[in-house]
Parts: C-alpha cells; structure tokens; sequence
C-alpha cells in the first residue's frame, strides 16, 4: 500500500472513531419522528444523563461495543386504515363500489459505527383486506426489503460529505416530483446512489436510481426496467429574523422512461425538469411557492412543458381556534397539439400520493386548479380542515390523467374546460410523539369536461387511519 493510501485509511479510521459522549449528551430533546426513519439521530441517549425514562428509549441507543463506538437503534410504525368508495372514476369502471382495511409495518434497525459509516434497513410488510381484485402496486407487499443502504461519512474540508448505496426512499422539497408516497400502502423505494454535501448552509444531493415495483409476494421486489432518475438537488435556509424563517431549492431532475404515454401516444420518454422553490414563515404568513420548466425527448419529438404551484396561508393565533386560510393555485401545462410531434403535457414525475386530497382522482397533468382551505385547532390534540377544489384543463386538446400519469378521459371527447369540483373535510388527532389519526370525507363532483366525455356520477370517498410510531 502506497504512503498515500496508508495515510487516506488512517485518516478514515480516525474519523469513523468512537462518537463523543458530551457532544451526544447536549440535548436531550429527542428528534422528530419522521416519515422515513432515517433521518433520526438517537446517539444522544448514549450518556446516561440524557435519558428521561421514557419505555421507548430502551430501544434507542443500544451500546453494541461497550464503549458506545458502535450503537444500534430500532423502530416501528403501524398503520391501520379503513376507507370505503362509491363510483370510483366516475362510475366508468365496474364494480364502482368497494369497502376495505389497509395495514401495514415498517420494523427498522438503524447500526451507527462511530461517526463514519452507518447500516440501515427496514421491511415492510403490508396488505389490502376486503378490497375488489385487481389490486394496484401500491395496495400490497406481504414482506420485502423497503430499505437497505449503507452510508460512508468523510470529512471534505470544511464540508460534511455523505455516500449512500443502497435501496432509500428519496423525498425532495414539497414533494411534488420526487416522492415517497407515504399515503398509499407501500411507499415507494429507488435503487440508488446518493452523494450529500453540507457545507455551511447549503446541501447538494446528488443522485441515481431507479424506482422499485412493489408486488405481493414474499421477497420479491425489483427495479422497475422501464424507469430510470437521477438529479441535482441544492437547499439552503434563510433568516428573515423576528422569528420568521425560510429556505430556497433549486435543481435539476432527468427520467427515462422506455413506455411513456400521454394523448399523443406511447413512446420512449427523455425529460429534464429544472426548477426553482420558495418557501418560509413570517408575521403569521405562510408560503410554499414553486416554478418547475421541462425539456427533452418524446419518441422522435421534443418536450417543451411547465408547471407553476402556489400554497399561501395566513393563520389568526390571537383568534379562537386560531384558523387557517389558505390558498393553493396550481397550473400544468397540457399539449395544445398531440399531432404536432412536440409533447407539451407536464409529468409530476414521481409524486406524492393523495397529491390533491384524501381522495384525488386526477394527477397534475393538463391541469389548473384552485384550492382555498379552513384549518381550525380545535384544541391541543385535535384540528378539523375543510377545503374545496376546482379544476379545469390547462389545454382543451389534452386530455385528464390519473395520478400515476394514465390517460383517464381523452381531450378529444370535448371542448369543455371544466373538470369539476372537489370537496374534502378531515378531522386528525395527534398525542404525543407516537400516535396520530384521522377522519376524512371527500366527494368530487363531476364537470361538464366529464359529462361530455362518459359517465359523470359523483365520487364519495370516506378513510379512518390510525398511525402509531416509536
């Protein structure tokens, strides 16, 4: 080995080394439990000073070396959920009508080695009970791997960097284009490697992958062969001071996509999405505003699409129940010409689910929509909202898709604008750290763009969940 390898391994070695108990033990104040686990740092709990006594830190911070170098942390999130609706799309599929329970598990073990490289992996096992066949990807995965990587950490200067291999969920800004889509059953995975740099306020990350394809049965799931992403994506938070805060992304994201379809037609998909965020709090006002523009190839012709999504809200804290009013406009570009050989439909690309509401039918391509919202705080464990959403095609020669790009009603059926109306009540309740829950009622009413185009009876969507996590 030459002197400059041997020096770059002790280097690493020495930055891997034990973790520094006063450092863990300066907060005791546990993190945020989030929607992918990962990001959850409990070596704090190391220091015996910094326990509370809470049951559920036993299972956090668990010494693998005596000496605290090594340490394992686990988890788990439940997920029961009931929902029940009546003439789904429409009443164009037969049966309209079904009832049914969803469940799932996420078990996590999480090994930290000093403060260099890091194990995480989590199944997941998760199933639809009463629900009419077929079911779609996202319903059912009795047991598989939802995440398994492997982080390195090296130090870069005055810069943090971070490499992950492995299968990770990836999640991006408001999670328009790059989603987990923790609402369905089965949230969505990638195959990926990712870089991360943190230096001073900025993070880069830098990625490839291609996303898994969730099916049934025992240990299964592979690579969607069809389907490639990979992206630059930069963030930094901002300081507008007297307590308001904000943060700015910008980034770049590509896809591949071998069986692409749109009203055009079916053919190989090349797109880059550039894209700008604006987002923060200050003096009551809330906001979350985004412009995304698209280029690349379709089959032998060229992209040219963009969307524009707004949410701007404004909550009365010296009011009772201190409300919420709030205003969501969202535009995505249609194809004015699916003859011309330029597509002009925008792609969301991987988005969240439930992208609109407890019930959301249609997808943001082709789409403008308007959604004002109520939310109340009922009190310190329950909050009710209640919001409306109407919705036109951007262009009267696109037609209306469903969430995961699917062509539900062609453009070509109409020339009305009109898509219809939505509206949604949902009561959550949330205690503590590890349980959250709640009531919903959605029914979208169809417009004349749907009469026009097939049957047009009205949605009524109704979903109980319960979440618990430790």
């Amino acid at each position: 080995m030459s002197a400059r390898l041997r020096a770059a391994a002790v280097a690493l070695l020495l930055w891997i080394g034990p973790a520094n108990a006063a450092q863990s033990a300066q907060s005791a104040d546990p993190p945020p439990l989030t929607n992918t686990r990962f990001d959850e740092d409990y070596r704090y709990l190391l220091s015996p000073e910094a326990r509370s006594g809470a049951t559920w830190e036993r299972f956090k911070a668990i010494p693998v070396t005596e000496d605290g170098f090594a340490s394992l942390s686990t988890g788990l999130e439940l997920r029961l959920r009931g929902e029940a609706i009546r003439n789904s799309s429409w009443g164009q599929d037969e049966p309209r009508n079904d009832a049914y329970g969803l469940w799932r598990a996420l078990p996590y073990a999480d090994l930290r080695v000093g403060q260099g490289l890091r194990l995480f992996g989590q199944l997941i096992m998760a199933d639809a009970v009463g629900k009419l066949d077929p079911l779609a990807p996202p319903d059912s995965d009795r047991i598989d791997l939802m995440q398994g990587f492997a982080d390195v950490n090296v130090p870069l200067g005055d810069a943090q960097g971070t490499l992950r291999v492995g299968r990770q969920m990836l999640a991006y800004g408001s999670e328009r284009l790059i989603s987990i889509r923790y609402g369905a059953n089965v949230p969505r995975a990638f195959d990926a490697v990712k870089g991360i740099v943190t230096a001073g306020p900025w993070r880069v990350d830098a990625f490839f992958g291609r996303p898994i394809q969730p099916t049934p049965e025992l240990f299964d799931d592979g690579r969607d062969a069809r389907r490639s992403a990979w992206g630059l994506y930069a963030t930094r938070p901002l300081d507008l001071g007297r307590g308001g805060s904000a943060g700015l992304d910008a980034y770049y994201i590509g896809i591949r996509n071998r069986s692409a379809g749109f009203e055009s037609g079916r053919a190989n998909e090349l797109r880059h999405t550039v894209g700008l965020r604006s987002f923060g709090k200050a003096a009551g006002w809330d906001w979350n505003w985004e412009a995304m523009g698209q280029f690349g190839r379709f089959g032998s012709g060229s992209i040219r699409a963009w969307s524009l999504a707004t949410d701007s809200g404004y909550r009365f804290t010296t009011l009772p129940l201190q409300p919420r009013l709030s205003l969501k406009a969202n535009i995505a570009s249609g194809d004015s010409n699916p003859r011309d050989g330029r597509l002009e439909t925008f792609n969301p690309l991987f988005p969240r689910a439930k992208y609109f509401g407890e019930l959301t039918p249609i997808g943001p391509y082709n789409l403008m929509n308007l959604h004002p919202s109520l939310d109340l705080a009922l009190s310190d464990a329950f909050s009710l909202s209640a919001s409306a959403i109407a919705y036109w095609r951007e262009s009267l020669d696109d037609g209306v898709y469903d969430l995961a790009g699917g062509l539900l009603r062609s453009g070509a059926a109409s020339k009305a604008r009109y898509v219809g109306t939505q509206g949604e009540l949902v009561l959550s309740y949330s205690s503590g750290r590890s349980f959250e829950g709640l009531i919903s009622y959605s029914a979208f009413q169809p417009g004349s763009f749907l009469k026009d185009s097939g049957p047009a009876k009205t949605i009524h969507f109704a979903g109980m969940e319960a979440v618990f996590k430790f």
